[in-house]
């Protein structure tokens, strides 16, 4: 019993992050999951029994330094992830691809052999760039949209049509005209305006929930953590001694909690302690944007020109931003994975009309045809993120009661709410609580 003991109430990347922390310092740890399939918000979808895709898809970067850590300790082979050079690729209207080089010549030279940009596209590019490295990624103004950026820099609409919005819709799940700014700066810094290496497109190879929440739980397993799925947490009462929670079938009270759900559960779990009335009503104010997934199984011999292009949308007829070959990513040949990110026109079709028209869109933009779908699927995570505006309230790890924490995507960070993010919440989260134990960071 001397063994310090933390529940954790949530199996997705942040809370299976916290759990390996804690573990590898020696504590002993119980994940509470109410759903039988780890990963939270990014995990795997059977689909009719004979396919797993995953619930979205998620692009990594070099700069992810945390989540890349966390793989290497659970024993994650690098193979997991396809590492590619920055490449952004819109079929007949750009190519550009970083060059293995230190920052700014990755980019320099990337831009010196790009195709479908002129000019004044390169210059206006690289002036973005200097500008807000001139500043140290850091605006003068934090309401600034991501929008406003552009036209202070003076960007062509080409950019902004085939790089910033798209580039900005992907990383933040919101629309240019609203996204934070400063949170689209860090994410260049990191990217664009970084090395080769830091900048390098990590692309998963196997399904979300076997990438690291696997993994993660194979780690606990071996250093006596317990993970309790199909097990769901409903309230969270303050006891002698810690924490009783609602759905525990142990009757121990518990000194450690970790709230690591997504934020639309986690204030109402807040809000059932009696004593975080506040911080639930600012959680539950988040607003939310959506990813919806078209997967199409167009069958052998059929790929795409890079395993990751951009796609210009917009409207109901070109719904879909980006489209990934999980074919050349070690899925099945010929599935490709199509992203719709935000809120938008698509919202109005039907799943089958959503269906057609991005085949419809897939065969304009690649002039070519495609043939009929094997099997199709469209899976809509209306809640997939927070939106990412400017000023936003990004609660911190700690809540108002000593011994319950926070982890989460939509916590205080310079990223948009990504694995990456997660990740980070859940470390800290860790090492905040190994603090409160005496047992160092």
């Amino acid at each position: 019993m001397s063994v310090p003991v933390v529940a954790i109430i949530g199996a997705g990347y942040a809370g299976l992050a916290c759990g390996v922390e804690l573990a590898r310092a020696g504590v002993h740890v119980t994940v509470f999951e109410r759903s039988h399939t780890l990963g939270g918000r990014a995990r795997v979808v059977h689909k009719d029994h004979h396919w797993r895709v995953d619930n979205g898809q998620h692009i990594l970067l070099g700069a992810y330094s945390e989540l890349t850590r966390l793989l290497r300790l659970t024993g994650v082979s690098p193979k997991q992830l396809a590492h590619l050079p920055l490449t952004l690729h819109v079929p007949g209207r750009l190519h550009l691809k970083a060059a293995a080089l230190p920052a700014p010549l990755h980019l320099a030279v990337g831009l010196l052999r790009a195709s479908g940009l002129s000019w004044k596209d390169r210059l206006a590019m690289l002036r973005l760039m200097r500008w807000l490295a001139r500043r140290g990624y850091r605006l003068p103004d934090a309401g600034m949209t991501v929008s406003q950026l552009l036209a202070e820099t003076r960007q062509t609409p080409a950019l902004d049509a085939l790089i910033w919005e798209p580039l900005c819709v992907a990383a933040l799940n919101t629309p240019a005209a609203a996204a934070s700014a400063q949170v689209f700066a860090n994410v260049l810094r990191d990217s664009l305006g970084a090395g080769a290496a830091a900048s390098e497109l990590l692309l998963p190879r196997t399904d979300l929930s076997e990438l690291f929440p696997v993994p993660a739980a194979r780690y606990l397993a071996t250093r006596r953590g317990k993970l309790r799925t199909g097990n769901a947490i409903e309230a969270i009462q303050p006891v002698a001694g810690g924490f009783r929670l609602e759905g525990d079938p142990g009757s121990q009270p518990w000194p450690q909690v970790v709230v690591a759900t997504a934020p639309y559960h986690a204030a109402p779990l807040l809000a059932s302690t009696g004593a975080c009335e506040r911080l639930a009503a600012q959680i539950d104010a988040l607003e939310h944007e959506p990813i919806v997934s078209v997967y199409l199984a167009l069958g052998k011999g059929q790929r795409l020109p890079e395993p990751m292009i951009g796609l210009v949308s917009g409207t109901p007829e070109d719904p879909a931003q980006w489209a990934f070959d999980r074919g050349q990513l070690g899925g099945p040949e010929g599935l490709l994975a199509c992203v719709i990110s935000a809120h938008g026109p698509h919202e109005a079709l039907a799943r089958d009309d959503l269906i057609l028209a991005v085949h419809a869109q897939l065969e304009r933009q690649l002039g070519r045809r495609l043939p009929a779908p094997e099997w199709s699927q469209v899976i809509v995570e209306k809640r997939a993120t927070i939106a990412c505006t400017p000023g936003i309230f990004r609660p911190g790890i700690r809540t108002p009661l000593p011994g319950l924490w926070l982890a989460g995507d939509y916590l205080d960070s310079d990223y948009p709410a990504t694995l990456e993010s997660a990740v980070r919440s859940g470390v800290a989260c860790a090492t905040a609580i190994l603090a409160e134990l005496g047992r160092g960071g």
